[in-house]
C-alpha cells in the first residue's frame, strides 16, 4: 500500500471519536469520517447552518432538499435532532460545546497552526467557519494527504499561507501517517509499515519526532 485513500484516512480518524462526542466535520473530504463510525459508537454531528444529530446521506433519489449540510449536500435526521438558527450554532461553537472539529488543510506547522482556507489569490475568497471551530472545538484534527498534488510537505516548519488558527491542531491523520503535535513538535504516532522512516521525513517539512512505541497505520480495505 503506498498511501492510504481519502475514505481510508477517514476511517482512522472516526476511531478516535469518543461514543456520544459532539463533533464538527469541515466541508467536503472530511464530511467522509461520518461514514465511518465504530460499531458499539455514535457521534452526535453538528453543521454550522443549524441542525444537530444529522445523519446519514440519503439514497439517490431520496433527497429532501431542505435537510442540508454547511456543505450544501443532503442529509437524513436521526430521532431528536434538532434544528436552530446559525447564531445559535456558532454559539455552541463559540461556547465551547463542542468535543471534535475534523477539518481540511492546505497546511499544518509544526506548532499547530493551521491553514486551510486560502491558496492566495486564485483561492477560496472567505474563511467560513473554520476560523471560530479551530477555537471552540475542545480538539481539533486534520485529514489530508501527506504532500500536495505536486509533492510539496503540507505539514511544515511554518505555514506560509494564510492562517485560519494558531496553535490549534493536535493531531493529523495522513495518506502515510498519524502525528501528534506535542510541545511545538511532529511527534509521529503511526506510519505505513511499507514507508522507512527516512523516507517519510524527505515527505515532511519539519523534523518528526518518537516519543514512545511507533505503530504500523493499519486500515480495511475501503473503496
Amino acid at each position: 500500500m503506498s498511501k492510504l485513500s481519502n475514505a481510508q484516512i477517514a476511517w482512522r480518524a472516526a476511531q478516535d471519536i469518543e461514543d456520544g462526542a459532539y463533533v464538527n466535520l469541515g466541508i467536503g473530504f472530511p464530511e467522509m469520517v461520518a461514514q465511518y463510525q465504530p460499531p458499539g459508537r455514535q457521534a452526535i454531528f453538528h453543521t454550522e447552518n443549524g441542525i444537530l444529530d444529522f445523519g446519514p446521506s440519503p439514497a439517490q433519489g431520496q433527497e429532501d432538499w431542505d435537510l442540508i449540510n454547511a456543505g450544501k449536500k443532503a442529509v437524513t435526521l436521526n430521532p431528536g435532532a434538532a434544528f436552530f438558527h446559525h447564531a445559535d450554532s456558532f454559539a455552541m461553537v463559540r461556547g465551547g460545546h463542542l468535543d471534535v472539529a475534523i477539518l481540511g488543510a492546505y497546511q499544518v506547522a509544526q506548532n499547530g497552526d493551521l491553514a486551510n482556507w486560502s491558496v492566495g489569490a486564485k483561492g477560496v475568497p472567505a474563511v467560513g467557519g473554520a476560523m471560530d471551530l479551530v477555537h471552540g472545538a475542545k480538539r481539533v484534527a486534520v485529514i489530508t494527504e501527506h504532500v500536495t498534488k505536486d509533492g510539496k510537505p503540507k505539514l511544515l516548519a511554518a505555514c506560509t499561507l494564510p492562517l485560519t488558527g494558531v496553535a490549534c491542531v493536535t493531531r493529523i491523520y495522513t495518506s502515510l501517517a498519524v502525528i501528534d503535535i506535542v510541545d511545538g513538535h511532529f511527534v509521529l504516532r503511526e506510519k505505513l509499515s511499507a514507508l522507512t522512516l527516512e523516507d517519510l521525513q524527505a515527505q515532511t517539512g519539519a523534523p518528526l519526532h518518537l516519543d514512545g512505541p511507533l505503530q504500523d497505520l493499519t486500515v480495511p480495505e475501503l473503496s
